[in-house]
């Protein structure tokens, strides 16, 4: 560890920000994850426990190392507790006013050396660079993960106008030093992989529309043939169709017609279809 960065810390503790805390903590790092309530914070610690605990299981964690790991996670409800940490990364909801709001109470709380980063996966960084002070800009970056955090390697990072190239480089850095393997990416709505991966969904919803498969023989299809580790609406399902309809209605703001949201998953949406916890989705539970 860089003497820079001795603390990390997470804003939003949903299922990519507590899997991002978890890999900064199995990497050695303390980290301390911010939520607006203990419950969301109590969820979010049972959900890394049964993550480590399938870890240990599959031999890809020793078993002291349980312990280690949740001492060096550390939880609050507060952004001040933030304020001794080197890098903060936001993984909030997926609108830009929420960011905003979080992005400004940090400006004011973190010390000045801080490197703000964003886990969004749409909303160009420059924009949300805009709601920190002249000071932070240079200071300030995009860094998007994949779900399933703990199993994705990918990190795409996106300057803003302003960032500085020696945090990029440093940002860089410290993903590798965490296990991931990083790209640079221009400042564009929806950046890289998004933009090949929602015209992927579109057309597969499109495919379900069209009565040419159904959404479970179209996941096989792409996890055999293509070697995808999850189909489409396995992973609508699990990150939530009601997520991936913000995305496309954001990337069709930004391109146009290309990524129309389809008529099929604004009725599923609608009516309550969008998966995640607890929720029905594309798949027949089984």
């Amino acid at each position: 560890m860089k003497d820079d960065i001795r603390k990390v810390g997470v804003v939003g503790a949903g299922l990519m920000g507590a899997e991002i805390a978890l890999t900064f903590a199995i990497a050695g790092y303390p980290v301390r994850l911010v939520d607006q309530t203990e419950e969301r914070l109590a969820a979010a610690s049972e959900r890394l426990l049964t993550l480590v605990r399938k870890g240990i299981a599959h031999g890809l964690y020793p078993p002291e190392q349980k312990d280690a790991v949740f001492a060096r996670l550390a939880t609050a409800t507060d952004l001040g507790s933030l304020a001794d940490c080197g890098f903060v990364t936001e993984a909030v909801f997926e609108e830009e006013a929420v960011k905003a709001g979080i992005f400004r109470a940090l400006d004011r709380v973190c010390r000045p050396d801080c490197i703000l980063a964003s886990n969004t996966s749409t909303i160009p960084i420059s924009t949300l660079a805009s709601y920190v002070g002249d000071a932070r800009r240079p200071r300030f970056l995009g860094t998007h993960y994949f779900s399933p955090v703990s199993r994705m390697k990918l990190v795409e990072v996106i300057p803003a106008f302003t960032t500085a190239p020696e945090i990029v480089a440093r940002v860089r850095e410290l993903c590798e030093e965490v296990g991931k393997t990083t790209v640079l990416i221009k400042d564009v709505t929806g950046f890289a992989v998004n933009r090949m991966l929602h015209a992927f969904v579109i057309e597969a919803i499109r495919l379900v529309e069209e009565g040419v498969a159904s959404p479970e023989d179209i996941d096989l299809a792409c996890k055999l043939a293509l070697g995808h580790p999850m189909g489409p609406f396995e992973l609508m399902d699990a990150t939530s169709s009601q997520l991936c309809l913000q995305v496309h209605e954001i990337l069709h703001d930004a391109y146009g017609e290309r990524f129309r949201p389809r008529p099929l998953l604004k009725q599923r949406v609608k009516a309550g279809f969008v998966g995640g916890r607890g929720k029905p989705g594309w798949r027949k539970r089984r």
